[in-house]
């Protein structure tokens, strides 16, 4: 009888999944990543230059785009959007691919695409509190990290998590570098001079992806390591440390700039990604 429910249950979500709403709902999903990268990377931008004094994370990319005529609308639409993305992460989570194949089936595929489904979850409702006026700030890497090293075993967890993000990075800039994105698109229906630019974009985008999540790990390893919640930082913090760097305005106008490609590319993707 629970075998009979059970498959019934996966039936109707493989069903739901292979409907054109659900297709339409992951697109959408796939501008506001864009979105919400592009403004960040912007953000960050003006910071490098000195004309702002806005947070380069996601809360400040949110309050950004509300600010903006028409803002409060274009951010229930990326609310709506990063909720479609994180369904369909969840969906190859649990069926190992979507309905038209995207995804990876091994089980590190779907752990990475559950990670991401919860990432994405996350970030749809802050989207949600934001529009609804919260003015609490968003999750404080410091405060979070203090919090998880009094537990018992707590420099472990935060020193795994600080790997897992230093691994993520090192995975963007494979992806970068080995332009395997390309694989997870409909090349065959991108003329030559797409192809080129979804290369380039995809390609600078994936490396400034894996610079801002190897400095995150990095610092948190290290607060880990050092027993020091101060030294956990988000990804505003790891685009602010990367500015005291040598030359560090320039390296984070790069980074900034790569962030605005991958948002390009991102809502690029929402047509060609294999969902």
């Amino acid at each position: 009888m629970n075998t009979t429910i059970s498959g019934d249950v996966r039936s109707e979500g493989r069903r739901a999944a292979h409907s054109p709403a659900f297709e339409i709902l992951a697109r959408i999903g796939f501008v506001a990543r864009g979105v919400i990268y592009g403004t960040i990377g912007l953000l960050a931008i003006q910071v490098a230059i000195h004309s702002s004094n806005e947070k380069t994370n996601q809360r400040g990319a949110m309050q950004a785009i509300e600010k903006q005529p028409f803002g409060h609308g274009l951010l229930i639409a990326v609310a709506v959007g990063l909720g479609g993305y994180a369904l369909w992460r969840f969906v190859q989570a649990g069926f190992g691919h979507g309905p038209e194949g995207g995804g990876d089936s091994s089980t590190m595929g779907r752990i990475v695409a559950l990670s991401s489904g919860l990432a994405y979850a996350a970030m749809c409702v802050l989207a949600v509190a934001v529009l609804l006026g919260s003015s609490s700030s968003s999750s404080n890497a410091h405060s979070s990290t203090a919090g998880v090293l009094s537990w018992p075993g707590g420099q472990w967890i935060v020193g795994a998590a600080g790997a897992v993000f230093i691994g993520v990075a090192l995975y963007q800039g494979y992806k970068g570098i080995s332009r395997k994105f390309l694989e997870e698109d409909k090349t065959e229906k991108m003329g030559p001079t797409t192809l080129r630019w979804m290369t380039i974009i995809g390609v600078v985008g994936h490396l400034a992806r894996m610079v801002a999540f190897g400095l995150i790990g990095i610092f948190v390893v290290k607060a880990a390591f050092d027993y020091a919640p101060k030294k956990a930082v988000g990804l505003d913090g790891a685009l602010s440390k990367l500015a005291h760097q040598t030359y560090g305005e320039a390296l984070l106008f790069v980074v900034a700039a790569g962030l605005v490609a991958f948002g390009v590319y991102s809502i690029a993707d929402a047509r060609y990604r294999r969902i």
